[in-house]
């Protein structure tokens, strides 16, 4: 019957073939015979082998000069039939990212409906330290226009969730805080060298202000003063996994509580007599988060599933990044910051740009002509095709992969365990040596689907390291589609069927919930970024990995 279906399709082929040239082409064109050869799709090539069998068959031909055309002739109809599978997965793939694109644009925060405010320090009232590190203060803030409004709000979960996969860690995991009464965050960056006009600051501060909303350079001075060159720093797409700038301006550097004790190295003489600071400085306005990842560990075990999605969602963020061709070069865990939604499961937000690569001239292939060159910030998490770099007139470090693997590093501290590359003693590993077998198993509760992963972004070579896309998918399908999985014979149609149905759950589940759950908002990012082909890949990356574990 098949034989019969495909000499059929043949014959017809050949009747439409001969109302054409005999390149395949409508007669009257002209063109000429070396020409026509590529111009013949694989339907064409199969519909000619298939003429040339039924001419053979006809004319006596051996039986295996006739096997052997027949077996080209329906190979090729199975290509073609599969060609028309794949084709109609990737456009079922590309209306399904469209929808979820819009879906996935970030929500309004108090200060866009204020445009003309909150560019002035003057404009806030500051707390109490959120913390510092080694280039900046960051303390809570409010504008005083909000008050009243935060004062009505309803409370919000705190630091350590109490979520059903979360289990809190002594008192502190059972403490709840009230409302945001200070719902900003404020990060004074320490000015040492930059100078003291506004310009010499943003050109000097210029990464810092890569995750910048457009509304947030557009007050007092940066409008003026921060006119973005060719070739100079990119301006970062919003994504719910990054932080975002809302307002950034510069002012004179005040003595906020604690900066005498806490830096007093770093103020400008004029409020400590030793100080080596200027007088002005640049200040970034953010939403503030209950805590960082590193706090958020150190009083909750998540569960095995919730640390996956965990895991997922930093892949969503660095993912984002390589997307737009920047690189962090700093995660940790100080970088991630924590908030909790209504069932307190954590969402995480990378922050902190200032040692990222967003060069548009260079893209994430970073010329490594000397060792001055800024390789970037925590040498400990730095990917071994960095930290194996050496300088040399065409030497280039690729950072496509290297914020991939410090997830994967980061992943042992979600999972409870402490991270090999950090510390001291045989338990201490350094990416520049450190070889597979030496990292350490992931605990048995932990899915295997995961822990291959984690091993799998810690390669050392970066052919055998999937990137931050094919990962993040990988986990997507883990988490949301065993069913799918389970299938012994998965084809497209199949996977699209599925595709379908989860787009009609998370659309759904959209509408009914007044804040999305950090399920929810997964399964959305998944669909924004959905493609065919990176998908496939991940689907076949988990079946080598079940079939040989």
């Amino acid at each position: 019957m098949a034989v019969r279906q495909a000499l059929g399709r043949g014959l017809q082929l050949e009747r439409r073939g001969r109302a054409a040239g005999p390149g395949g082409e409508p007669r009257g064109l002209g063109l000429p015979d070396r020409y026509r050869f590529f111009r013949q799709s694989v339907v064409g090539l199969a519909a000619r082998l298939q003429r040339q069998f039924v001419v053979r068959a006809r004319g006596g031909a051996g039986p295996y000069g006739r096997a052997v055309f027949l077996a080209f002739g329906l190979g090729l109809g199975l290509i073609e039939e599969k060609q028309a599978e794949g084709r109609r997965a990737a456009l079922a793939c590309q209306e399904i990212q469209a929808i979820f694109t819009q879906k996935n644009k970030p929500m309004p925060d108090a200060l866009d409906i204020r445009r003309r405010q909150g560019f002035r320090l003057e404009d806030y009232l500051i707390g109490q330290s959120i913390g510092k590190g080694c280039s900046a203060a960051v303390y809570e803030a409010t504008m005083p226009a909000l008050s009243q409004h935060l004062e009505k709000a309803e409370p919000t979960g705190a630091l350590p969730g109490r979520g059903p996969d979360v289990t809190p860690q002594g008192e502190e995991g059972e403490q709840a805080l009230g409302g945001p009464a200070f719902p900003f965050a404020i990060k004074m960056m320490w000015n040492i060298s930059a100078g003291s006009s506004s310009e010499a600051i943003f050109t000097k501060m210029s990464q810092e202000l890569v995750p910048a909303s457009r509304v947030a350079l557009t007050g007092e001075y940066g409008a003026v003063t921060y006119r973005k060159s060719k070739g100079g720093p990119k301006q970062l797409a919003p994504h719910p996994n990054i932080i975002r700038v809302v307002r950034a301006f510069t002012s004179s550097v005040p003595l906020l509580p604690g900066a005498l004790t806490d830096y007093p190295d770093v103020l400008p003489p004029c409020l400590h007599p030793e100080g080596l600071g200027h007088g002005r400085t640049l200040f970034l306005v953010m939403k503030n988060y209950p805590c960082t990842l590193r706090e958020y560990l150190r009083v909750n075990t998540p569960s095995p599933r919730l640390a996956t999605m965990m895991t997922l969602q930093l892949l969503e963020g660095v993912d984002h990044l390589v997307q737009q061709r920047i690189a962090h070069r700093d995660l940790k865990s100080d970088n991630i910051l924590v908030e909790l939604d209504a069932d307190g499961c954590p969402w995480l937000v990378i922050s902190d740009f200032g040692c990222c690569l967003a060069d548009e001239r260079v893209g994430l292939q970073l010329p490594f002509t000397s060792w001055y060159v800024d390789l970037g910030g925590n040498g400990c998490l730095r990917a071994p095709e960095v930290s194996t770099a050496c300088p040399g007139p065409r030497a280039v470090i690729d950072y496509s992969k290297a914020d991939a693997w410090a997830v994967g590093a980061i992943a042992y501290e979600i999972f409870g365990l402490a991270n090999p590359f950090y510390g001291q003693g045989r338990a201490h590993l350094e990416s520049r040596s450190y070889q597979e077998a030496q990292l350490p198993a992931l605990p048995e509760s932990v899915p295997l689907d995961t822990r291959q992963l984690v091993r799998a972004l810690l390669q050392r070579e970066t052919s055998k390291r999937p990137s931050a896309r094919v990962a993040a998918n990988v986990l997507h399908l883990s988490l949301w589609g065993e069913h799918i999985l389970a299938l012994k014979n998965l084809k497209l149609d199949k996977m699209i069927s599925w595709l379908l149905h989860q787009s009609a759950a998370a659309l759904l589940a959209n509408r009914l919930e007044e804040k999305s759950c950090v399920e929810t908002k997964l399964k959305v990012l998944f669909l924004a970024n959905l493609e065919c082909d990176v998908l496939c890949q991940a689907a076949l990356l988990l079946y080598s990995w079940r079939v040989t574990p």
